[in-house]
């Protein structure tokens, strides 16, 4: 399973998809809807989870692109 992909929001009010741990940006979008329209196919690829930030950056939803089984097994 690759790093998760994050959707923040940033001062300047643009929002930005980066990768868990990377110090730069993926890419930098307009609006939120923009950069989880960006983000969802990186977080798809990389098997991953896709965590998007609300205005002040606290978690408001995240979607598991992983192999997570559910329901878990046993």
């Amino acid at each position: 399973m690759g790093k998760n992909i994050h959707v923040t929001h940033r001062a300047d009010g643009s929002w930005a998809v980066i990768g868990e741990g990377d110090s730069r940006a993926s890419s930098l979008h307009d609006t939120q809807a923009d950069a989880i329209n960006a983000a969802r196919p990186l977080a798809i690829n990389n098997r991953s989870e896709l965590v998007i930030h609300d205005r002040h950056n606290r978690i408001r939803d995240k979607d598991s692109h992983g192999s997570d089984p559910y329901p878990p097994p046993g």
